[in-house]
């Protein structure tokens, strides 16, 4: 073997057994208890759980274009020192946006030997680029995202979002391609009245933001895509949906034949809008955080197995965007990608007993089988890519800002206690964190091209 890991809590489909781990040429190659073999390097995971590495479909590292923002070198340095092995890049912020090929081989040129775990990358649905999808399709992107409202970058070249003509068209190409559109479920209508109303009444507080962004917007959107994927086939996923409601409404539909999932974040369910306000714009999101009350009927539909998997929707900036007493002009976009594993691990499975295969299968398993990542990515079997985390249940810190791996050290979690920690992250066998020696000097991460998955 390569690498032994010895006698950890090892979380798999079903169970989470105490077993060995070896590991050989990038894959699982044995497992089970006490192995007698040698390995070049081995480590001791007694006490510790090893989950299979975070597969993080939601991530922003904003390149090429925007060099004094995240890039792909700190934004994964950052997932691999959270338990992450797998992310799905956004086609924006970067500039340009990843709506054509030309762009899409400028984001994987920034890319390149500049990750320390594997990527892919999402193609984007806009107006006047329909034709467009398909090339992309053919390049290697694994799905396309599309913005129901504003994305809310005025530059010229920025991502735009669709127009109802535009998503009904969109879909009907992705269905027949067979691949999955990713939606930012909010009304546009509703936001942009709501939201013009608000400040023509000097009403920019953190309460006046959230109340532009209802519910009731994320429901309408929902509701509307819904009915353009029964009419077209063309499958679905909902990101950082917020609401139960709007879960419930996607359930329904999945009853009735719907090909379509949901994530949440871990936003959602571990600060609340009491948390925007005290925190300022640094915890400032679309759709925004809700009630507590909202947030346990979150909780509710994550046990209740309705929601398919959760994703960081990682949307860093430069710090000076979020310093604004205006929370309509502050930059919206939370910093978490280093902190999802660990806090559903504490929030989900330590605080409220959540089973750590549940919690595994919506982190990683659900993710990789939807985005044809599995059967290599996504869980801990014989044959599958050594992607691993290791996490001490029992190692409670509270997080600083120069842990932080991200380019600007922001984030709504600085100065929160987390009741577990990463103590080390595997990609396809390379060891690339470790709480004592930090990130590996190499950078093994590598492009999944969705022509291939």
């Amino acid at each position: 073997m390569d690498w032994i890991i010895r006698g950890g809590s090892v979380v798999l489909q079903d169970e989470v057994r105490l077993m060995d781990i070896g590991i050989k040429s990038g894959v699982v190659a044995q497992l089970g208890e006490n192995l007698n073999c040698e390995a070049e390097s081995e480590i001791d995971a007694a006490g510790s759980v090893v989950m299979p590495g975070m597969v993080d479909v939601h991530v922003h590292l904003n390149e090429p274009g925007l060099s004094d923002w995240e890039g792909f070198a700190t934004g994964s340095a950052a997932l691999a020192a959270g338990g992450c092995t797998t992310y799905i890049d956004m086609p924006l912020n970067g500039i340009p946006p990843t709506v054509t090929v030309a762009a899409m081989k400028q984001k994987l040129e920034a890319a390149k030997g500049r990750s320390y775990v594997d990527y892919a990358l999402w193609g984007g649905l806009v107006p006047g680029h329909l034709d467009d999808l398909e090339r992309l399709n053919d390049a290697g992107v694994i799905g396309f995202k599309a913005f129901m409202s504003s994305p809310g970058d005025p530059g010229e070249e920025a991502f735009r979002e669709v127009d109802d003509l535009t998503l009904w068209e969109g879909m009907k190409r992705i269905a027949s391609m067979k691949r999955v559109l990713a939606l930012h479920a909010e009304s546009e209508p509703l936001v942009a009245r709501l939201s013009q109303a608000k400040q023509a009444a000097g009403a920019v507080s953190a309460k006046d933001y959230s109340a532009s962004r209802p519910i009731m917007a994320e429901l309408e959107a929902v509701a509307r895509a819904l009915f353009y994927a029964e009419q077209t086939g063309c499958p679905l996923h909902f990101v950082h949906i917020s609401s139960a409601e709007a879960v419930r409404l996607i359930a329904q539909a999945k009853r009735r034949g719907v090909d379509v999932t949901l994530e949440t974040c871990p936003h959602y369910v571990a600060l609340t809008e009491d948390d925007l306000e005290r925190l300022g714009p640094v915890a400032k999101c679309a759709p925004p955080l809700r009630s507590g009350e909202e947030q346990e009927r979150l909780w509710q539909a994550l046990r209740d197995g309705h929601i398919d998997m959760i994703s960081s929707d990682h949307s860093p900036c430069p710090g000076e965007l979020k310093r604004s007493g205006n929370f309509f002009e502050a930059w919206g976009g939370i910093s978490g990608a280093q902190s999802s594993l660990e806090l559903m691990i504490g929030e989900g499975h330590l605080k409220r007993g959540i089973p750590l295969p549940d919690l595994a299968r919506m982190l990683s398993y659900a993710p990789a089988r939807r985005f044809g990542l599995h059967p290599y990515k996504g869980e801990i079997r014989i044959g599958a890519d050594a992607d691993l985390a290791m996490v001490g249940l029992r190692s409670s810190y509270e997080l600083q800002a120069d842990q932080l791996h991200y380019r600007h050290k922001h984030s709504p979690y600085v100065g929160r206690t987390f009741a577990c920690k990463v103590l080390a992250t595997w990609c396809r066998g390379h060891l690339v964190y470790e709480e004592a020696s930090g990130l590996s000097s190499a950078m093994p991460g590598v492009w999944l091209s969705g022509s291939v998955t």
